[in-house]
């Protein structure tokens, strides 16, 4: 190979080019499973806060209603 044939250095440019596709490719592949792992935790998270405030929310109306009779007997 003469790297003074234009083909030559076209074909080494074509190489290049060819092998920064590949690595492209590989690169947008992983990256699109991490996006989709992302989305799935993400999801799993939105629940479990959903749940979590759900819970908060329901042990308050149970502290608040200690509260209420606690104070009913206090002056009852």
């Amino acid at each position: 190979m003469n790297l003074n044939d234009p083909n030559s250095t076209s074909e080494l440019d074509l190489n290049k080019l060819e092998t920064q596709v590949d690595e492209l490719i590989r690169t947008i592949s992983r990256l699109k499973e991490e996006n989709r792992n992302l989305r799935g935790k993400q999801q799993e998270l939105m629940s479990e806060r959903a749940e979590l405030i759900e819970k908060t929310e329901l042990a308050r109306s149970r502290v608040e209603a200690m509260i209420s009779r606690l104070r009913t007997i206090e002056t009852g």
